[in-house]
């Protein structure tokens, strides 16, 4: 049997970690978060909307993906954040995977220091060392794919973001899954209509599996393939889901995006 998307991409991310904890101390890290006055409380801030009733929308910050390839050439990490912060974007999720998303953990760094907005490290993280690792270069938020990791891990991770005071959104995308989520109690969790492992998406696993998780008391999130601010605003209405993570469709088309419209 070939391996999927989701493997091949653990696969290398476990490889790149080993290296990197023999290069790296936890002290060193430590030292760097403690001298970083720059974080910003993620989950607050999307709870705070909720509170008022408002739309929050997590946008994505990616030079490419295994689906859709290079989504742009001359990729300015700085300059889409800019663009995101005029139009009102309530945080940023910044792919930080190197080999199959081109993405790196500086461009956290670099964006931290001209933005004041809170910033997930979208990565596959499958170690507990990178959340110190992630937190040393200004992410205020992780993600744990459940797809991508055993229970135990999942929650040696969940812990290990707690220590650090960061927060958490727990990935799903099927049935079972949302109903492991619901024991990360004060995890965002987000609902991912990609399956990882095909790259299909299909928005209606938002319908079919936000039922499970409406009890959960932190916020719930609608992840990818959401095209139109239409598609938001109907989702929303049958869910009452009123978090989004929104990336190519909005990368696609920075300058003149009728999403930015739902935050005004």
């Amino acid at each position: 049997m070939s391996e999927n998307t989701l493997d091949k991409i653990i696969k290398k991310k476990i490889e790149k970690i080993d290296l990197l904890k023999k290069t790296i101390s936890l002290n060193l890290l430590i030292d760097k978060i403690d001298k970083n006055k720059s974080f910003i409380d993620f989950k607050e801030k999307i709870k705070n909307n909720i509170s008022d009733n408002k739309i929050s929308i997590i946008t994505e910050i990616k030079k490419a993906s295994p689906s859709a390839g290079i989504l742009i050439e001359e990729y300015n990490p700085i300059e889409i954040a800019e663009i995101y912060e005029k139009n009102k974007a309530t945080c940023l999720s910044i792919l930080t995977e190197e080999d199959f998303f081109l993405g790196n953990l500086t461009h956290i760094s670099i964006v931290k220091e001209k933005i004041n907005l809170p910033i997930l490290c979208k990565d596959f993280f499958i170690d507990k060392f990178q959340v110190p690792l992630a937190k040393s270069y200004g992410a205020d938020a992780i993600l744990i794919i459940l797809a991508g990791v055993s229970d135990d891990l999942a929650f040696e991770l969940y812990e290990e973001a707690l220590k650090f005071n960061m927060s958490i959104i727990v990935e799903v995308h099927t049935v079972e899954e949302a109903k492991k989520a619901l024991n990360f109690k004060e995890a965002l969790i987000g609902i991912n209509n990609r399956n990882l492992k095909t790259l299909k998406i299909d928005i209606n696993t938002t319908y079919d599996i936000h039922n499970i998780l409406i009890n959960h008391l932190g916020p719930l999130i609608s992840e990818s393939g959401i095209k139109t601010r239409e598609e938001l605003l109907e989702i929303s209405d049958k869910t009452k889901i009123k978090t989004f993570l929104i990336g190519e469709s909005l990368l696609k088309n920075l300058d003149n995006n009728s999403i930015f419209s739902v935050l005004k």
